[in-house]
C-alpha cells in the first residue's frame, strides 16, 4: 500500500486520518503496510484481536491456518513467489513456540518471514513471576533461528522495531525475524503524529546496485577469454528475478550452466547447456573442467560440495568469480578471485553488456561430446529404476514422470518427503523460475502442503501440485481444510508406500535385516483421498498407471484442493534414483 493510501486507510476502525489517535494494534498494522506486507497468516488468539481486526483496512489479507508451524511454511512459500516479506503470528506460549519451529525452515532456506507473537502482560512476564500462564521467553528462543529478535515494550517503539525486523529480514541474505509484544500493549492508544512513519524505501536498502564497474569489467574480461566457462546460480538469482539475464549470459558464451537445488528453474531444465544436480557425475565433470566459474547468489553449501574438490576444480587454478548481495556470503566456502557485491539482476545485466562488447556469441559447448557420454551412462544406470515392474501398485519413478506431463510447463511443483523427493528431483524437470519449492537446507517434512497453499495464494493463476510421501503428508494434512476455506485449489499427489520409505532404505543400506526394521511402518488402512473428501476437498485413488491421467484431470477440473492417493510399490520406492548420491553429497 502506498504511503498516500495509508493516510486514509483505517477509517473502518475509527481512524479518520493518519493523525488521529489509534490503538497500538492498528499502529502495528500500519507499520507492516509501510513495509509492503500484503499477506499474514497464523492462528488468531484473543490477544491478537486489537491487531488482526485492522488488517483488511490496510490491504493485508489474513489467513487462519490449523497449526502455527504450518502457518510459517505458508508464509515462506508466499514470500518466495511474491518476492516480498510475509508475516506469521502466534499466541503467547505454545502458539508462539509452534511458530518458531516453523521458522527454522525459513532460516535455513533464507525466506524473509517476519513472525509476531504476543506475550503475557508485563506484570507477570517481565520477568516471569513463576507459574504465570503461557509465560514463555519467546524472544530468547527465537534468537538462534532468526536474524533479529526483540520485545516491543513501549508503544512509541513499534515503528522502530518493525523497521529493524524488516531490515534484518530483507537486507543481505534474506531470513526470518521475530517480534514479541505484550498483549495489553495492543489496546493502548497513541498519537501517530508523534512518531516517524516512513515507507521501506526510506530506511532500508532496497537495491545494492550493479556493483563496482571496474570489477564487473574485469569479470567480463575473464569470461570472454574463457574456453570452458561455467555459470552456477543460487536462490539469489531467483530473489533478484535475474533468471533471464543469467541465461542470456550463458547463451552468449555457450557456457555450461547449473543451479543449486533450491534454485531449480533459473535455467529451463531442457536447455541443451543445463546440467542438473541429479546427474552428479556429469555435473562434476563440467565443474572440474571449467577454466572460469561464475557463481551468482549461492553460498556453495553441502549439496554443492562446498565449492571445493572433488566436486569442483581447484580454486588455486580455476578462476572463480562470485556475485552476491550479502557480504557475509562472499568467499564463504570457496576462495574467489573476484568478488562483486551487487544485486544479481543489475550486475548480470551489466555483465552481459560488457561480455557482448568483448566477444562474439558462441554456439558450441566445449566438451559437449564428453559430457553427453557421461550423461548417457547416468541415464543407463537410472533406466532399470524406471522400467522395473511393480508387484504392488505403481512404480514411483513412472508416476513422477507421468505427473510432470499432466501439468503445464510453468506449473509450480512442491516436493516433500525422503525417497519421494529423490524421485521428484531426478524425474520432474522444472522449466521456469519460481516453480520449485522444497526444504533444501532442512529437509523439513510437512512443509509440502503449506508450501503449496502459500504458492497458490501468491500466484493464483498458476497450477500448483505437490508430490509428497505419505509420511510427510501426515504432518500437516489438516491444512487441507485451510486450503478449502481459502480457495487454494492445489493438487496433492500422495505417494503412498505405507511407511517411512527413506528409513527403510537406510536400514537396508546398513545391512539391518527386515525383521529388525523398527518404526518404518505406517497403517495400510489409511486413505488420504477419503480424508480429503471428509475435509470438503476432492479425492482420488490410483493403483495403476492407466488410471492416473483421468484422476489428475478430474482433480484439476474440480476446482477444489485435491488429493490423489497413489499406491506405490514399497520395494521399488525403497530403491530410489539418487540415494547413493544423496549420501555421498554429505561426505565431502
Amino acid at each position: 500500500m502506498a504511503e498516500s493510501e495509508l493516510q486514509t486507510a483505517g477509517a473502518g476502525s475509527g481512524a479518520d486520518d493518519a493523525r488521529a489517535p489509534v490503538t497500538v494494534g492498528e499502529l502495528l498494522v500500519r507499520c507492516l503496510a509501510l513495509e509492503g506486507v500484503d499477506f499474514m497468516c497464523g492462528i488468531v488468539d484473543g490477544a491478537h484481536i486489537p491487531f488482526v481486526r485492522h488488517t483488511g483496512a490496510y490491504g493485508i489479507s489474513y489467513v487462519n491456518t490449523r497449526h502455527e508451524e504450518a502457518a510459517a511454511h505458508v508464509a515462506e512459500a508466499y514470500t518466495r513467489l511474491a518476492h516480498r516479506p510475509a508475516v506469521v503470528i502466534g499466541n503467547p506460549g505454545p502458539g508462539g513456540a509452534n511458530m518458531l519451529a516453523g521458522l527454522t525452515s525459513a532460516q535455513g532456506e533464507g525466506h524473509p518471514v517476519v513472525a509476531i507473537a504476543c506475550t503475557r502482560r508485563a506484570a507477570v512476564n517481565s520477568p516471569d513471576r513463576g507459574g504465570a500462564w503461557q509465560a514463555t521467553d519467546l524472544v530468547d528462543m527465537a534468537r538462534p533461528i532468526t536474524k533479529f529478535s526483540a520485545l516491543i515494550s513501549r508503544a512509541d517503539r513499534v515503528p522502530d522495531l518493525v523497521r529493524a525486523a524488516f531490515r534484518a529480514a530483507t537486507v543481505g541474505r534474506p531470513g526470518p525475524a521475530f517480534l514479541a509484544i505484550p498483549d495489553e500493549l495492543l489496546n493502548e492508544t497513541i498519537d501517530p503524529s508523534t512518531l516517524t512513519l516512513t515507507p521501506a524505501s526510506r530506511h532500508r536498502v532496497i537495491d545494492v546496485g550493479a556493483g563496482d564497474p571496474d570489477a564487473v569489467a574485469a569479470a567480463a574480461e575473464a569470461l570472454a577469454a574463457a574456453e570452458r566457462p561455467f555459470l552456477f546460480a543460487g536462490k539469489g538469482v531467483l530473489w533478484a528475478e535475474a533468471s533471464e539475464e543469467f541465461v542470456a549470459l550463458g547463451d552468449h558464451l555457450a557456457a555450461a550452466m547449473s543451479t543449486t537445488l533450491g534454485a531449480r528453474g533459473v535455467v529451463p531444465e531442457d536447455h541443451p547447456h543445463y546440467f542438473p544436480i541429479a546427474d552428479a557425475n556429469t555435473l562434476r565433470a563440467v565443474r572440474t573442467d571449467a577454466d572460469v566459474v561464475l557463481v551468482v547468489g549461492a553460498r556453495l553449501g553441502e549439496y554443492d560440495g562446498w565449492g571445493l574438490p572433488p566436486a569442483w576444480g581447484d580454486p588455486a587454478t580455476q578462476h572463480t568469480i562470485q556475485i552476491d548481495c550479502d557480504p557475509a556470503s562472499l568467499g564463504l566456502n570457496r576462495p574467489f578471485d573476484q568478488m562483486i557485491l551487487a544485486d544479481a539482476r543489475r550486475s548480470l545485466s551489466r555483465l552481459v553488456t560488457e561480455v557482448r562488447a568483448r566477444c562474439e556469441p558462441r554456439s558450441e559447448l566445449a566438451g559437449a561430446e564428453t559430457y553427453a557420454a557421461i550423461h548417457a551412462e547416468a541415464v543407463a544406470n537410472a533406466t532399470p529404476h524406471v522400467l522395473a515392474e511393480a508387484e504392488v501398485g505403481v512404480n514411483p519413478g513412472q508416476l513422477v514422470m507421468a505427473v510432470r506431463d499432466l501439468f503445464p510447463r510453468d506449473a509450480v511443483v512442491v516436493a516433500d518427503g525422503g525417497n519421494t523427493t529423490l524421485w521428484a528431483v531426478a524425474l520432474n524437470p522444472v522449466y521456469t523460475p519460481d516453480s520449485f519449492l522444497y526444504s533444501v537446507k532442512m529437509g523439513y517434512l510437512g512443509t509440502g502442503l503449506p508450501f503449496a497453499i502459500g504458492a497458490k495464494l501468491a500466484a493464483p493463476d498458476r497450477c500448483v501440485y505437490l508430490i509428497s510421501g505419505d509420511g510427510a503428508f501426515g504432518f500437516n494434512a489438516m491444512e487441507l481444510e485451510t486450503a478449502r476455506r481459502v480457495g487454494a485449489a492445489v493438487v496433492c499427489i500422495v505417494v503412498a508406500d505405507d511407511g517411512w520409505g527413506m528409513e527403510r532404505t537406510a536400514h537396508r543400506h546398513q545391512g539391518v535385516p527386515d525383521d529388525q526394521l523398527h518404526g518404518t511402518e505406517l497403517s495400510s488402512e489409511v486413505r488420504y483421498d477419503h480424508l480429503a473428501r471428509a475435509l470438503g476437498c476432492h479425492g482420488e485413488y490410483v493403483d495403476t498407471m492407466a488410471d492416473l491421467a483421468l484422476a489428475v484431470e478430474r482433480a484439476r477440473a474440480s476446482g477444489l484442493p485435491a488429493v490423489i492417493h497413489v499406491k506405490v510399490d514399497p520395494a521399488l520406492n525403497a530403491n530410489p534414483i539418487g540415494y547413493d548420491q544423496f549420501r555421498a553429497a554429505r561426505t565431502y
